[in-house]
């Protein structure tokens, strides 16, 4: 397949995956191989650009910045979240069920994939992995916080630098914590309605958020590499029981508008969910669901190649340079 076409794809997938809410785009990109190379590319958009563009002019800069990775994956990513955003509403109104189970599957897989120890793997890698599954569960507790902030415009910035700081992380889902913030159905409805005053205010949030956390995942790979993937791998893990389709809202806060925001579940099985809610808890359709989202992780990462969780550079691209220097390889 054209690479440019394979990465327009990934990028379709990320954007599905981060219009729902409990799910995150950084997974799909862990799972199909180009975690590493967004990582990458993201950290070259900033100052050290401008020596890529007089240095090489329009060639070198494009080159620098890794554009014929980053454009198809951004098209990919915004052609998904504007399509996709009808079709997850109607889905978590109507068959909430069925689409949590299909991506309880996918990520339950996608740890599977992940979670196969590199080779330089020790016994005190199992510190950053619990570190990873207690800062998922803790995250979603403290971003109902950003609204003390109190202008709505700065909530907004705010919660877009960390909904894409979200996005980069596989298993922290950007949708779920603009949900916990009391956000997530004011975007989505300005995503919808193309309201380019919230999109602008949304997007410089995005910005700041891509441009200091991806540096900072950037020297954690590139310093301390396993035991920052095991990080990830936790978080992957931690994100589970969010998506969990048998469920109780027990407890809540209203935002600032009057909506609710999500703070705590508690998990039942099929069921006493059917007992609680008097409908039926869809046994078997959600378990179908399961299999087919796990199915097709498995199905990518066997198409990938994937070996052990350690996310290269995509094939056929040149590998990035280490330092922001404008040179490259």
């Amino acid at each position: 397949m054209n690479r440019q076409v394979s990465v327009f794809l990934k990028g379709a997938g990320m954007g599905a995956a981060d219009a729902v809410p409990g799910v995150s785009g950084g997974t799909i990109a862990f799972v199909t191989g180009i975690y590493e190379e967004l990582i990458e590319t993201v950290k070259r958009f900033g100052p050290a650009a401008f020596v890529a563009w007089r240095r090489g002019g329009i060639v070198g800069l494009a080159v620098y910045l890794n554009l014929a990775f980053a454009l198809p994956l951004l098209a990919g990513i915004a052609v998904s979240l504007f399509s996709v955003a009808h079709l997850v509403g109607w889905l978590l109104e109507d068959h909430p069920l069925l689409l949590n189970g299909f991506f309880f599957g996918l990520v339950a897989a996608s740890a599977l994939v992940v979670s196969r120890h590199p080779a330089d793997w020790k016994f005190w890698h199992l510190l950053p992995l619990i570190a990873g599954l207690v800062l998922a569960h803790g995250l979603p507790s403290l971003m109902p916080w950003v609204n003390q902030l109190g202008n709505p415009s700065l909530v907004l910035v705010a919660g877009g630098a960390i909904a894409i700081s979200a996005l980069l992380l596989p298993g922290v889902s950007g949708s779920f914590l603009l949900l916990t913030m009391g956000l997530y159905g004011t975007v989505m409805q300005g995503i919808r309605g193309f309201d380019m005053e919230l999109l602008g205010l949304f997007a410089v949030g995005c910005a700041i958020g891509l441009f200091g956390f991806s540096r900072l995942l950037s020297w954690l790979l590139h310093r301390h590499h396993t035991a920052t993937l095991q990080l990830l791998v936790g978080f992957i893990v931690g994100s589970l029981p969010v998506l969990w389709p048998w469920r109780e809202l027990v407890r809540y806060q209203l935002g600032p508008q009057g909506q609710m925001i999500p703070l705590d579940y508690r998990y039942l099985t099929p069921g006493d969910y059917a007992v609680l809610t008097g409908e039926s808890g869809l046994l078997w359709p959600v378990l179908a669901t399961m299999l087919v989202g796990a199915a097709l992780v498995l199905m990518l990462s066997h198409w990938q190649g994937a070996g052990p969780a350690r996310p290269r550079l995509a094939p056929g691209t040149s590998r990035l340079p280490d330092k922001e220097d404008g040179s490259h390889a």
